[in-house]
């Protein structure tokens, strides 16, 4: 009994070889295009399986089902959808700029709907298609055999146009995508022309025929200056803007109207998304979308509400929507069995050789053909002449063979002349037809003639290269739909265009929730009856404009830079929405401190001084001054957070960001926790950028910490500071307690230092007026609401008071000023004034 073979190989050289067989089929045969027609093999067999069943442009349409299954069953063994996919996309008028399929029935539309059913549509070659097959049956191209080796198929089509680029093509397969966009093809054919008839050809002279992509869809392309770079590599990138017009309506009301858009944009999908900005309001000014394409072409209508800047609208939308998309070049082919990144002169040359190819194949075989036929010419003139022995002699002969064979040993007729003057019907031999066939050997004579010379002659075969691209321009070439521009054109967005400008109320609370609320929301509500969880308070309100943005500082050294119209729109009872919700934070990362920003990179708001600083101080002692105007907006300010001070200790923190105005007329006081206290001028300390870490702002003892940094304004004998211990004990003293010294020093003690429990400081805020509100907030969620003007002034190492109600406090949390008093004060003067 014989043994079973088994041999051991490697799973992954087994692996390695049948993908590498894979990727080669896939590549070659499937997903990319030929150089030389622009066809993938799809595509071409569709074609040829068209022709070979004479479903042409001249004769009546089929079922695409019935093409589909020719292909299937005679070319491409795959399924029919996909079959039929390449068929309806090849007949699709804004995928191609020239289709090479002439279809009946829906065969889907710009809005993305599919294609009816292949039993519902009708379907027959395109007339550009003959162009693309003509002399196929020259023995113009190689054939192979199909799938089961029953018939044969063409490698490759004559092509008498450079389908390549006048269709385009798109495609991935294994390690290689290629995106060639479509071109004029009377731009390409005079570029073909011309490098033809100049050996000498650069792309410079040849992109003065091709002024770029002329895409179906039309639309306008930007960026032509780097046209040269693109078509020599092969690859690179354009602008593709929709053509757009702005209409005036009555009532001062305008509307933006798309009529041609971006190659390969759903309709429908922009629609939609037009649509989504404005139900959602990301801007204000449009009223409505509509679709108001027909037949005659594309017609996209945004309608703009009363008095709206319709220019800051469409920049708008040229940015955030597909009115505007970048294409890609990525211009990769089969060229000579590789997949090949090719610029526009390889592209060119190759389909250059490839007609050369077709057209001297074509000649020898027409030139075999007329010898043969001249041969028989000759044999039949000369017959004339010697017609009564002939005729004698073939009736002497026994048979048809016989015949033949006496003609050949007796008159020297060659075995061909012989067959024919056998098979000759006697009718032929009048003097009419004696005349036709004299004539005949003429035509025959200067065709040969004329074979030959092509032949011969390189010069001679361009010439007949050139007729025939002549004729195929004038018979198919169109207008160029995309127009062309030098420069990108920089989209400029004026956000004060595109927000309405609303005056609201903005709240930012301790631990994070934050809101805006219109005038009236506020008006129309107790001003305490502000949204707030327990054990939180509002750290910052303020009456802006939408077209304002706010700066959230975070303890991790992190900042928001947040337009006012993006903050959620809640009532003022409401809670608002925390920021964690929208953006990614680190585990107890929380605001800090709010300042009203620049708006924008290049927009600097009148009312905010440029020399304005913010002073960020660390809990760990170190401090610098930032300008304001460096907390800018950036690219994801919309999810992410930026850095406002990089820290030098691990696992410091931001306590404190005071905004700062005249530097020199300004202090800074620091308190430690074991009650340290130091004070001196703020211009003492640098100014950095965001990311830097600053300088030391005072030398710490190594258990203690800064527990606050106050910015004094104008220091004064009037001046003076609240401090709140963890025993719930206040201490109101006069900034003359603190002696004025350099930066980085120790400092002072504030405190008297007790053996048991000492006093140790939790919060301390200066104190600008006397009648500031300041809260105490404690555990079981009370607040003790005070004046500072109340409190006596007390010496240095002192500890103050006791908070009054603190039983009800329980342990105390924090101290803060209450900014919605101070709101509500400084918004009844406004409206009194």
């Amino acid at each position: 009994m014989a043994t079973e073979h088994i041999e051991e190989l490697s799973f992954s050289n087994v692996i390695g070889d049948r993908f590498g067989r894979y990727s080669k089929y896939i590549i070659q045969d499937r997903a990319l295009p030929d150089i030389r027609d622009g066809l993938k093999p799809v595509q071409r067999r569709i074609l040829f399986a068209m022709y070979q069943d004479r479903n042409t442009a001249d004769n009546p349409y089929r079922k695409s089902a019935k093409t589909v299954g020719n292909v299937i069953g005679n070319y491409h063994p795959h399924g029919d959808i996909s079959v039929y996919d390449a068929m309806v996309r090849m007949s699709q008028d804004w995928k191609n700029r020239i289709p090479l399929i002439d279809m009946h029935g829906n065969n889907g539309s710009m809005d993305g709907d599919p294609a009816a059913a292949m039993r519902y549509t009708e379907a027959r070659l395109a007339p550009i298609s003959s162009e693309l097959l003509a002399d196929i049956d020259y023995d113009t191209v190689e054939h192979g055999l199909n799938f089961d080796d029953t018939l044969e198929e063409p490698l490759v089509l004559p092509a008498k146009f450079p389908n390549l680029l006048v269709n385009g093509a798109t495609g991935i397969s294994a390690g290689y995508a290629t995106d060639i966009p479509p071109h004029n093809l009377g731009e390409v054919i005079d570029a073909i022309i011309y490098k033809i008839e100049h050996d000498d050809a650069t792309l410079e002279d040849l992109l003065r025929f091709v002024k770029g992509p002329d895409f179906p869809t039309g639309g306008i392309i930007q960026g032509a200056d780097a046209l040269k770079d693109i078509y020599t590599t092969g690859q690179g990138k354009l602008v593709v803007r929709a053509k757009t017009s702005i209409e005036t309506l009555r009532g001062n009301k305008s509307q933006i109207v798309a009529t041609e858009l971006p190659y390969e944009v759903n309709k429908a999908k922009l629609i939609q998304k037009l649509d989504e900005i404005r139900i959602q309001g990301k801007i204000d000014g449009i009223s409505e979308v509509r679709d108001e394409s027909d037949r005659s072409g594309v017609r996209l209508v945004i309608e703009l509400k009363r008095d709206i800047d319709a220019e800051g609208i469409l920049n708008y939308l040229f940015k955030n929507t597909e009115l505007q998309t970048n294409y890609h070049f990525n211009m990769v082919a089969i060229d000579q069995l590789r997949p090949v990144l090719v610029g526009l002169e390889r592209i060119l040359a190759a389909y250059i050789e490839h007609r050369q190819e077709v057209i001297t194949r074509r000649t020898r075989y027409l030139l075999e053909a007329d010898e043969r036929r001249l041969h028989i010419v000759d044999g039949l003139i000369r017959l004339v002449s010697i017609l009564d022995e002939v005729i004698l002699t073939i009736r002497s002969s026994e048979n048809r063979s016989d015949a033949q064979r006496n003609l050949q040993e007796q008159y020297d007729f060659s075995q061909v002349q012989a067959e024919s003057i056998v098979s000759l019907q006697l009718y032929r031999l009048t003097n009419t037809d004696v005349v036709k066939l004299q004539e005949e050997r003429l035509a025959l004579n200067e065709r040969i003639q004329m074979y030959e010379m092509i032949l011969k002659s390189e010069a001679a075969l361009n010439k007949v290269i050139v007729q025939e691209l002549k004729e195929v321009q004038k018979k198919y070439s169109t207008p160029r739909l995309t127009q062309v521009e030098e420069a990108i054109e920089e989209i400029n967005i004026d956000t004060s265009l595109l927000i309405p400008e609303e005056e609201v109320v903005v709240t930012v609370s301790k631990e994070g929730y934050i809101k805006r609320s219109s005038l009236r929301s506020y008006q129309s509500s107790q001003a305490h009856d502000v949204g707030v969880r327990d054990l939180d308070y509002i750290l910052y309100v303020e009456s802006l404009s939408t077209h304002d943005a706010i700066i959230l500082f975070t303890n991790l050294g992190n900042y928001i830079h947040l337009p006012v119209y993006e903050i959620p729109e809640a009532r003022w009872k409401d809670l608002g929405t925390h920021i964690s919700q929208q953006y990614l934070l680190e585990d107890g990362e929380q605001v800090i401190a709010v300042y009203q920003a620049f708006l924008g990179l290049d927009e600097q708001p009148s009312q905010l001084d440029a020399d304005m600083h913010l002073v960020l101080t660390t809990k760990y002692g170190m401090i610098k001054r930032t300008p304001l105007a460096d907390f800018v907006t950036y690219r994801s300010y919309r999810t992410r957070t930026a850095q406002a001070m990089k820290f030098k200790h691990e696992g410091d923190e931001l306590i404190s960001v005071a905004l700062s105005r005249q530097a020199e007329a300004e202090q800074i006081v620091l308190l430690t926790h074991r009650s340290y206290s130091l004070r001196y001028a703020l211009s003492d300390v640098s100014t950095y950028g965001p990311k830097a870490q600053g300088v030391v702002a005072m030398n710490l003892k190594d258990d203690d910490y800064i527990a606050a940094a106050n910015l004094i304004a104008s220091p004064s004998r009037q001046t003076s500071l609240l401090a709140l211990s963890q025993r719930g004990y206040l201490k109101h003293f006069a900034l003359e307690v603190i002696t004025e010294a350099s930066r980085g020093s120790r400092g002072t003690l504030l405190y008297k230092q007790l053996k048991k429990n000492p006093h140790r400081v939790l919060k301390a805020l200066p104190v600008q007026t006397p009648d500031l509100p300041v809260c105490i907030l404690g555990d079981t969620g009370a607040t003790q609401r005070l004046e500072p003007g109340a409190l006596k002034l007390t010496e240095r190492l002192t500890n103050g008071s006791e908070v009054p109600g603190l039983a009800d406090l329980g342990q105390v949390l924090d101290m803060y000023v209450d900014q919605i008093e101070l709101f509500e004060q400084a918004h009844q003067s406004d409206s009194q004034e």
